[in-house]
């Protein structure tokens, strides 16, 4: 009976299921503090969001800038396009000038090849004109004075006569034949001493054959020059009156 009291009692000490445990309470969770990695990615997170930010930006001011110049761009291709429209009609043009002038060419040979070209190489109509290198000469059976014979040139579709050269100077002097004097389309009319040429040909720089001591201006009216002495030039007055020669290229 002892026994079976001593055992109630422990078990009610102990409960039925054994001896009383002390119940142990969990501490709080706490974050652990974030470690120098994480800290390193977070930052390096950060700043490939601002650089992605940045190039957004970047791309977003570049398409403005392209929409504010996109009236220049579409002017300058406009510009482009007509420009090569221009260039096509023009050599469209040359291509034609060019087809005219072999044909022309063709029918000069054509001409040229004719018995009379070769008789008459300034023109059938024009038996009376000195042909060489390329020119035709008239040598005047009348005497006027040097703005007549400039007149009477131009009547013939030419000019007064410009020598450019040494060869040129003694053909003209062989056909005088020393015998009579030729107006030379040469004048210092507009300047005492400038000496010019009736078609712009350089005085200055180009062939002169002046009898020597001339030009002098004698008696202060000497402004238009003539061939005298076997070809020599000499200056006299505008008003005297002789021969002169007129001087056009060979006709096509």
């Amino acid at each position: 009976m002892e026994g079976i009291q001593s055992a109630t009692a422990t078990e009610q000490a102990n409960g039925p299921r054994g001896p009383t445990r002390s119940v142990h309470t969990p501490r709080p969770y706490r974050a652990a503090p974030p470690s120098a990695f994480q800290a390193l990615f977070t930052r390096m997170d950060e700043e490939r969001f601002q650089d992605e930010l940045r190039l957004f930006k970047d791309r977003n001011f570049l398409l403005q800038k392209l929409r504010s110049f996109f009236p220049v761009y579409l002017l300058l291709a406009l510009s482009l396009l007509l420009t090569l429209i221009l260039f096509g009609v023009s050599l469209s043009k040359v291509s034609s000038v060019s087809s005219e002038l072999h044909k022309k060419q063709a029918e000069l040979k054509k001409n040229h090849s004719s018995p009379d070209y070769q008789l008459f190489p300034c023109g059938p109509e024009s038996r009376e004109w000195r042909y060489f290198n390329g020119k035709c000469y008239y040598f005047s059976l009348q005497e006027m004075n040097w703005h007549k014979a400039k007149e009477q040139c131009k009547e013939l579709h030419s000019q007064l006569v410009v020598i450019n050269n040494l060869a040129e100077q003694n053909f003209l002097a062989y056909r005088m034949q020393g015998r009579e004097r030729y107006w030379l389309g040469l004048t210092d009319v507009n300047m005492e001493g400038k000496w010019e040429w009736i078609d712009g040909t350089d005085y200055m720089n180009g062939f002169t054959f002046w009898k020597k001591g001339e030009p002098n201006d004698s008696g202060h009216r000497e402004d238009c020059a003539h061939l005298w002495n076997f070809g020599e030039w000499n200056d006299v007055y505008c008003s005297y009156e002789c021969h002169y020669i007129c001087e056009k290229p060979v006709p096509a």
